[in-house]
């Protein structure tokens, strides 16, 4: 297969033969629909097949400048702590959008005008009474809200959260903000809506297949991909035509009920064709079945 190279697999916590991608995903109320993709190769590979190295940043940031939001409502790039580097939030902020993502504890932040990593932030100088208690959905954090220069991006909301219980032995998970007018809850509720796009992703893969073909040119497997997105927000919105009030209906339950009716069609058919007295033989033949 074309394209093939080590990339590292969160999920797995490896380095698989694969290929990769770089997605957005667009959310809207209660939609969620798959949006774009560009497909990412290793600087090796592409000095080897003569193609211009992107970056995974340079790839996002080309997906971000593709996208035109069609009413004047603020627009929230989400992504996870690979992606908010100085670039990215920059082409964010030239579009107008504003970016919320996870954020690495090496990043320095300045409390007191003097740079400090985060991780060495949370260790040493930080106390109890200096997180405060916010609860968002189901779930308590102990939060510590920092705002102000983030390395090199001049001014940023940054949370600092542990699950419960601070613990300046464990290691804090962080959040930035380019939205400084946000408060804390809001961030997290925004940050959150990335769990139901990595969930979705989920069902691109178990329920769609979307890492399963045999398809040499990856010019091929490109169009196998936009079938499977196609495929997707076609069940997006069915998804959102067949949900109840009060009753969650995913992806996979639209999927298991669209393969039952289709089961069930093909008994109505069978049952009809035998009232019609047509030969076993040749219904067997229809479904490509033998006897």
């Amino acid at each position: 297969m074309e394209g093939l190279d080590h990339h590292y697999s969160h999920s797995d916590g490896k380095t698989v033969w694969s290929h990769c991608v770089v997605t957005a995903h667009l959310v809207s109320e209660e939609y969620s629909f798959a949006c774009d993709f560009r497909s990412y190769f290793r600087k090796p590979y592409c000095e080897e097949e003569g193609l211009t190295f992107k970056s995974k940043n340079d790839l996002a940031i080309e997906l971000i400048k593709d996208y035109e939001s069609p009413t004047d409502e603020q627009i929230y790039v989400l992504v996870d702590s690979w992606y908010t580097s100085k670039k990215l939030v920059d082409a964010c902020a030239a579009k107008g959008y504003h970016l919320i993502g996870g954020l690495r504890i090496n990043r320095k932040i300045y409390p007191v005008g003097i740079g400090v990593k985060i991780s060495e932030f949370a260790s040493k100088y930080m106390e109890k009474d200096d997180t405060r208690s916010v609860t968002a959905g189901d779930h308590t954090y102990k939060i510590y809200e920092y705002e102000g220069k983030l390395s090199d991006i001049e001014n940023v909301k940054v949370l600092l959260s542990w699950e419960d219980v601070f613990d300046s032995s464990e290691s804090p998970f962080c959040i930035l903000c380019t939205d400084c007018s946000l408060d804390v809850v809001t961030i997290l509720r925004y940050y959150d809506v990335r769990w139901n796009i990595e969930t979705g992703y989920r069902f691109f893969k178990d329920l769609l297949g979307f890492d399963h073909y045999q398809l040499l040119s990856h010019k091929g497997i490109e169009r196998y991909w936009c079938i499977q997105f196609l495929t997707y927000n076609y069940l997006e919105y069915q998804r959102q035509e067949w949900k109840q009030p009060g009753i969650p209906m995913t992806i996979g339950d639209v999927v298991r009920r669209i393969r039952k009716d289709y089961l069930g069609q093909i008994v109505v058919y069978a049952y009809e064709q035998g009232l019609s007295k047509k030969p076993l033989a040749d219904v067997l033949k229809q479904f490509k079945l033998t006897t």
